[in-house]
């Protein structure tokens, strides 16, 4: 994503943030003003982890399957901005054994390095002076070419947006140049830049271990040293084809647009290779892997695998309830306001009913990164690394008391008023409503964030907490650390208490009591299963 497009997002959302300021409004993010009271947590009790049903494989229940080149139109005619989302059915679950990251860097080729008629940099050139944007988004499942342009440059910039999936140049200096940046994003900013980024990678690499989910996105580094242009070449004919892709416009859309786009994406190959066949997911709970690499603070991710995604009538409950415990970059959540505010532990603490990846620039979740088979997981970091195992017992204890005693009917209407406003900036430009309305082709929820709001309306504190009872599972947990001192990590996860903190200033004697009862939180940690591993060879083949 190109900075015009970052800026613009960030500029509309704090434009609707002021017009909407007289009314109830979702919580500001933390970089953008100071952390709002919250109701008082739950009270201490002895911790445990109930004993639950036994843990079964998450099935690979197929997503709906849209027809050959679906169009999807949201059509505004007042609206000088077109945008554009050519949604295909491929990702990294693509990439053949031993070529990991080959359809990212297909994805890359075709939209950086030029067309048949336009170099890579003419094409940026071109682009330019129309003010006008040309991204990739390459995800597990999902590849999304995504595009605006004023009107007025229409005919010119559908020719090069299509031209560079029906003409590529297939420059080989360009592909090199992709290629090493692709290497590079493993080596340096996977490995050394992005702790938070890092350890969502390591938690997918545990839960779905030996499944197609398993490695990054952008591959590894002996599989993308190993790809060739000709390899790129006929990835693009494989899977860039027809019956994966589903065609998104928006803005003023005409007849004669959506017969000129899907004539041009007619000359992509009708079929290609067959879908991969996704195995179950087991569920093993109380696996650890840590990543040891020069750092100052240790990043924390724990979760599990699960059968939970949208269209189940669990789904809305949980996405609420984990809302309570932590929305991404949010102020209102008992995480935030316990492990952070009260605390002083850390600056984030998240949790989140589905994979979740930041879209640039926002808060929000990305559009189009759908998943068969889904994770719940929870985000703590950067946390001080002599804190970092009191901050998992922490969030684990958290979560147990959501299980065990649900949400007061004061946090409930909380949290309710907050999403029936939040949710409404995630559709809040046309790129986000095209992407939620492509999404609901493969989940089968149409109108999705309309019946998020109706079902917000029809929950109750009860009917969220036997949802939150059937779904969440603390038991079922699993971990990745990103920390310097492994030894000392893994000495600390294997006590059977966290070291209690200590304080530079006076705390309440409540707080003090729930301490007592963090420490002696028990994790569903299986300590022969705790794994090091360094940074310079994660990810490396």
């Amino acid at each position: 994503m190109n900075a015009f497009t970052r800026n613009l997002a960030a500029v509309v959302s704090s434009l609707w943030l002021a017009a909407c300021a007289s009314s109830p409004q979702p919580t500001p993010t933390p970089e953008q003003a100071p952390a709002q009271p919250q109701a008082s947590a739950p009270a201490a009790k002895a911790p445990a982890l109930a004993p639950a049903a036994p843990l079964s494989p998450v099935p690979a229940t197929p997503l709906k399957q849209p027809a050959p080149m679906q169009l999807v139109v949201l059509a505004s005619p007042e609206n000088p901005i077109v945008s554009f989302r050519l949604v295909f059915r491929a990702g990294s679950v693509d990439d053949p054994a031993g070529k990991e990251g080959l359809t990212a860097l297909t994805a890359n080729v075709l939209a950086e390095g030029g067309t048949r008629k336009l170099s890579s940099a003419q094409l940026l050139e071109a682009l330019f002076p129309m003010a006008a944007t040309l991204d990739v988004y390459p995800d597990k499942e999902f590849t999304t070419f995504s595009g605006r342009v004023h009107k007025d440059f229409l005919p010119r910039f559908l020719e090069i947006f299509t031209d560079v999936l029906l003409e590529p140049r297939y420059d080989p200096n360009e592909f090199e140049r992709l290629r090493t940046d692709a290497i590079n994003t493993v080596r340096n900013r996977l490995r050394s830049e992005n702790d938070e980024q890092l350890g969502q990678v390591a938690l997918d690499a545990l839960l779905f271990r030996g499944h197609p989910y398993a490695h990054f996105v952008g591959g590894t580094v002996q599989g993308l040293q190993g790809l060739t242009l000709d390899d790129v070449k006929a990835h693009a004919r494989r899977v860039f084809t027809q019956d994966r892709i589903v065609i998104g416009l928006a803005g003023p859309v005409d007849d004669k647009l959506k017969q000129s786009i899907t004539s041009r994406l007619s000359a992509l190959p009708a079929t290609g290779a067959p879908r991969v066949e996704l195995p179950p997911v087991p569920v093993q709970p109380g696996r650890a892997v840590i990543i040891q690499k020069p750092t100052l603070s240790t990043a924390i991710s724990m979760g599990y695998a699960t059968p939970l995604r949208r269209g189940d009538p669990d789904f809305f409950p949980v996405a609420f309830a984990l809302s309570y415990l932590g929305e991404h970059r949010q102020f209102h959540g008992v995480l935030f306001n316990e492990l952070r505010e009260r605390r002083g532990l850390n600056y984030g603490d998240y949790a989140y009913a589905e994979h979740f990846t930041e879209q640039p620039g926002t808060t929000y979740a990305r559009t189009n990164i759908a998943r068969t088979q889904q994770d719940i997981s929870l985000w703590i970091r950067p946390v001080v690394p002599a804190n970092a195992s009191f901050a998992t017992h922490g969030a684990v204890y958290y979560l147990d008391q959501l299980v065990q005693q649900g949400i007061s009917r004061e946090q409930f209407e909380l949290i309710r008023g907050f999403l029936m406003s939040y949710t409404r900036l995630w559709e809040q430009t046309d790129q986000r409503r095209l992407g939620y309305a492509i999404d609901s082709l493969f989940y089968g929820t149409p109108n999705f964030l309309e019946q998020y709001r109706k079902a917000l309306g029809d929950m109750t504190p009860e009917s969220v907490h036997e949802a939150v009872r059937r779904r969440l599972r603390p038991d079922a947990l699993s971990f990745a650390f990103v920390t310097q001192d492994a030894p000392a990590l893994v000495n600390a996860l294997k006590a059977p208490t966290a070291a209690p903190l200590s304080y530079a200033s006076a705390k309440p004697p409540e707080l003090l009591e729930v301490d007592k009862a963090i420490i002696q939180q028990p994790l569903p940690l299986k300590p022969e299963t705790i794994e090091v591993f360094s940074a310079s060879s994660f990810m490396e083949k």
